[in-house]
């Protein structure tokens, strides 16, 4: 009988406290070996105990596993508690140990005084070794019982197939069957509208009933299997199952726009292809975020008094409030409040929701300014602090337009995958659009950002689009 999964949650909290811990005793231990070599080096009348009980000592050794913890996280090690390779999760830590020893040894050894380099790389290399020992050592014993109680079956991957055909069973039939490290247990499918029915005895479920069953936290994967190739028929699935919150798989038979430049997984175990995520490392991802935080945080501090010299002029330019907020749809299709600064009348919409224009009529004198140097934009680094956007990434639109921009593009429902950005490449390449086929045209771009995100594309977006705000092109 299959067991229940672990939360996620807590499978990370316990590889949090571990690394912590074991983080806590390496410092310890090179803290034993530092104090004999400055004892040889300066002959110091302390002893062991004095030594490591001095303040500066103890303040270290608090604070360093902490800041630690840090490092851990941009590495991404945390982002996926049991989706890991052993070679990944070997890796990881071998580049997160070198690292924090480094850190660590520009930051704090440099102070000691030992006249001989030889001593100092050797201190660097203890460092670094039991750094790696302890963190692997712990990391490995979570990881090995983890992968333990997923072979007895006490622990598996709650899954529901989106697909009712004989090919949806198959594919059931074989996670059954499967030798990977991870146990799925088959909740159930999920009939899909034209397709042909299996009538067995095993649950069924109506896409009306699957966001109540992932709410309720019954269900920790989805993995679409449908009849042919037929990527419309995906892409539209997608749009459904993306509010949901949920890994989404697929087996790889819809090949173009579904899968490209989407990475794979897990190659030991069944070779499905994770839909919900971009083609990015967790780190990367990590340190995108990181960025994000930091420099809209120094953005709003730098530019306050820009801001409030902007808001003053809204405010007296034409009657109305000051920032205007409008919902837009963001990662994984949930709806947010962008934040801009007003350029348009009040009534600007009032026969409904319409893309600005050449000459538009409804733009104040002073919006005409801001839009051109995309001045109005700026409010938009408080939704990349509280977490509704990023610095670059797809531009979010309205779900009016999003309807009709997936009759023209159905892949447009990719960009979900990401946070939308205050800018983006296709901002940068085709700036803003007027019509719908203007819209469909720049998500070319955006289709193509992401499969080559990295934080040296996004430096170069961001140069480019500095540029465009100072030639003032961005009308």
């Amino acid at each position: 009988m299959r067991g229940k999964l672990i939360s996620a949650s807590i499978q990370r909290t316990k590889y949090v406290l571990c690394d912590l811990l074991m983080t806590g005793i390496a410092f310890c231990l090179f803290n034993v070996y530092r104090y004999f070599i400055l004892h040889l080096a300066t002959e110091t009348s302390l002893s062991l105990f004095s030594y490591l009980g001095t303040t500066k000592l103890v303040m270290e050794q608090i604070f360093i596993p902490v800041c630690m913890l840090g490092l851990y996280w941009l590495s991404g090690y945390y982002n996926r508690p049991f989706d890991k390779s052993r070679l990944q999760e070997f890796v990881t830590t071998i580049f997160s140990s070198l690292l924090g020893s480094l850190l660590i040894y520009l930051a704090l050894l440099t102070n000691d005084f030992i006249s001989r380099a030889i001593v100092n790389y050797e201190m660097l290399l203890t460092l670094f070794l039991l750094l790696l020992f302890f963190l692997y050592l712990g990391r490995f014993s979570i990881t090995q019982n983890a992968i333990n109680k997923f072979y007895a079956h006490r622990w598996s991957i709650n899954t529901v197939v989106v697909g009712n055909s004989r090919m949806a069973r198959e594919t059931a039939y074989r996670l059954a069957r499967s030798s990977a490290r991870l146990g799925y247990n088959i909740l159930g499918f999920v009939s899909i509208p034209g397709e042909r029915d299996v009538n067995d005895d095993r649950m069924t479920f109506s896409m009306d009933e699957l966001p109540s069953l992932c709410e309720e936290g019954r269900v920790d994967q989805i993995i679409i299997s449908t009849d042919g190739r037929d990527e419309e028929k995906v892409l539209q699935l997608l749009s459904l199952l993306f509010p949901l919150g949920v890994p989404i798989k697929i087996t790889p038979d819809t090949f173009s726009y579904v899968t490209s430049g989407i990475r794979l997984q897990d190659i030991y175990g069944e070779p499905f292809i994770d839909l919900a995520a971009p083609s990015t490392s967790e780190s990367a991802k990590n340190i995108k975020r990181f960025l994000d935080v930091l420099f809209s945080a120094l953005a709003l501090v730098i530019l306050s008094p820009l801001l409030g010299v902007v808001a003053i002029l809204v405010k007296r330019s034409s009657p109305g409030p000051v920032i205007y907020s409008q919902e837009r749809v963001g990662y994984r299709k949930r709806p947010f409040r962008i934040y801009k600064f007003r350029s348009m009348y009040t009534d600007a919409e009032a026969s409904g929701p319409r893309l600005s224009t050449d000459g538009d009529s409804r733009i104040t004198p002073l919006g005409r300014i801001l839009r051109k140097y995309r001045i109005d934009e700026l409010p938009q680094f408080w939704n990349v602090l509280k977490g509704d956007m990023s610095l670059v990434g797809p531009r979010p639109e309205r779900a009016y337009f999003i309807e009709q921009i997936v009759k023209y593009a159905p892949y447009y429902t990719l960009v979900s995958q990401v946070r939308p950005g205050i800018t983006s490449w296709g901002m940068v390449k085709y700036g803003y659009a007027s019509s719908v086929e203007q819209m469909v045209e720049r998500t070319r771009f955006d289709l193509i950002y992401l499969s080559n995100m990295s934080t040296l594309v996004d430096f170069k977006i961001m140069i480019y689009t500095v540029k465009t705000v100072l030639t003032g092109r961005g009308v």
